[in-house]
C-alpha cells in the first residue's frame, strides 16, 4: 500500500520535527506508529462505506415498518445496498478483523457524520441516476462507488476537519490514502479475492525496513551531511535555507551514499517531488541544484556508491 515516496516524506516528518534528546528507538517507534496510522485511516474510510449502506438499509426497513407504507416502501430498490463492491466489503471477512484489531469503531460513536454523507448521497444527481438507470452490471456498481467517494466523500469538508481534530498525521495521509482507495475501487473485479482491500501496509521485507534505516542512517551521520551541503552552499546564507530542504537534502545524501542499490535519478527526482509537496515554491529547484552538483562531483571522484547497472 505504502510506495517509497510515502515512506521518505514520513520519514522526513519524523527528521523535522525531531528534539535533540529523542533516542533513535523513540524516533523508530513514533515512525511505525505514523505507518500504522495511515493504515487505520484507510480502514476508516473503508468502514465509512459500510456505514452508509447500513443506514442505507436501516432505511429501508424503517420505511416498511411506517403505519401506512407506500408501495415503495415496502418494494424498495435495493441497488446501493445489492452494489457489488459494497457487498464484498461487508462479506470480506479479512477486513471485518483488520477493523477488529486497529478497533475502527469511530462512526459507532460519530454517527452523525455518516447521517450527513447518507443524506448529501441521496440528495445528489449521481445517487439518483444510479438508482434510476435501468440496467445494472459489475462495472455500474464500482464506478458508482468510484463517484460517490470522489464527489461526496472525499471533498466533504465536514469529514475534513473531524479527521483532522481526530489524528494531525492523517491530513497529510489523507491525500494517499484517497488516491490508494480510488485506484483499489478501479481495479476491483468480480473474481477479486476476499483479501482484496486489505493489502500489507508495504510491498515487501525491503520496503518494510527502508524507513527505518533511511532515518537512522541520516541522524547516525547528520554531522558529515551537513558538512557537505554547507560546502556545496557557499552561495547560499545557512539560515535562510529552509529546515525542511536541509532534512531532504540529508535524506537525499543518505540514499546517495548508505544505499548503493538505489539509482541517484530516482534519488534526486524523489526529494525534487517531495520539496514540490512540502516545502517553499523555489525549494525543488534548490534542491535539484545542490544534489546535481554533488552527484556530478561524486562521479568525477568515483565516490558515487553505487552498485550494478544503471544505477549511476
Amino acid at each position: 500500500m505504502l510506495n517509497r515516496r510515502h515512506i521518505r516524506a514520513k520519514v522526513m516528518q519524523i527528521l523535522y520535527a525531531q528534539k535533540s534528546n529523542t533516542s533513535e528507538k523513540a524516533l523508530s517507534s513514533q515512525l511505525q506508529q505514523n505507518f500504522e496510522h495511515m493504515y487505520s485511516l484507510y480502514l476508516l474510510l473503508l468502514s465509512l462505506l459500510l456505514k452508509l449502506r447500513e443506514r442505507a438499509e436501516d432505511h429501508q426497513q424503517k420505511a416498511k415498518q411506517k403505519f401506512r407504507p407506500t408501495h415503495e416502501d415496502e418494494h424498495p430498490n435495493t441497488r446501493f445496498v445489492q452494489n457489488a463492491l459494497l457487498v464484498h466489503l461487508a462479506e470480506s471477512t479479512s477486513l471485518a478483523s483488520k477493523l477488529k484489531h486497529y478497533n475502527i469503531d469511530f462512526w459507532e460513536h460519530d454517527g452523525e457524520y455518516v447521517e450527513l454523507l447518507f443524506q448529501e448521497m441521496m440528495q445528489s444527481e449521481l445517487y439518483k441516476f444510479y438508482m434510476n438507470t435501468s440496467q445494472t452490471s459489475f462495472k455500474k456498481d464500482t464506478d458508482f462507488v468510484v463517484e460517490l467517494f470522489k464527489e461526496i466523500i472525499a471533498p466533504n469538508e465536514k469529514l475534513y476537519d473531524y479527521l483532522e481534530d481526530k489524528n494531525l498525521t492523517w491530513i497529510d495521509d489523507l491525500p494517499v490514502v484517497n488516491t490508494a482507495l480510488v485506484k483499489l475501487f478501479n481495479k476491483f473485479r468480480e473474481n477479486s479475492p476476499e483479501t482484496y482491500f486489505t493489502p500489507l501496509l508495504f510491498k515487501d521485507k525491503d520496503d518494510e525496513g527502508f524507513g527505518v534505516l533511511l532515518m537512522t542512517k541520516t541522524l547516525n551521520n547528520a554531522e558529515r551531511f551537513n558538512e557537505e551541503i554547507i560546502l556545496n552552499t557557499k552561495n547560499w546564507d545557512k539560515d535562510r535555507i529552509a529546515t525542511i530542504d536541509f532534512v531532504l537534502l540529508q535524506m537525499a545524501l543518505c540514499e546517495l551514499q548508505e544505499f548503493p542499490t538505489i539509482p541517484a535519478k530516482v534519488t534526486i527526482n524523489e526529494y525534487i517531488e517531495l520539496a514540490k509537496e512540502y516545502s517553499t515554491p523555489k525549494s525543488n529547484v534548490f534542491i535539484n541544484g545542490v544534489l546535481d552538483k554533488i552527484v556530478r562531483e561524486y562521479k568525477e571522484n568515483k565516490t558515487l556508491n553505487k552498485k550494478g547497472r544503471g544505477l549511476m
